[in-house]
């Protein structure tokens, strides 16, 4: 079943963003399980909401490309881990 994350960067800004996203490669080599990425400025720092076909596609991702990209760029990087809610997604649609 397909999942939907927010993920909030306390503190987070675009700057960082756009060097994490890049740094990773996603728009060229997308992982396996994303169905759906976006991000932008939300109060106190920067915001992403995802949809992905499981929690375990995530996951992996997670500790295979996103840990190790933050830890690559240092301070050009998110300087803490995201605040991460996960909600069920009952229906989406594909253009």
């Amino acid at each position: 079943m397909a999942i939907g994350l927010r993920l909030k960067f306390a503190g987070g800004t675009q700057e960082q963003y756009d060097a994490v996203h890049q740094s990773m490669g996603i728009d060229e080599n997308p992982p396996p399980g994303l169905i759906f990425h976006s991000a932008g400025p939300i109060e106190d720092g920067w915001g992403v909401i995802d949809f992905w076909e499981s929690r375990e596609a995530f996951d992996s991702f997670l500790a295979g490309r996103l840990q190790p990209g933050l830890a690559d760029l240092g301070d050009r990087a998110f300087q803490g881990p995201p605040d991460i809610k996960q909600f069920p997604v009952h229906h989406f649609t594909r253009p």
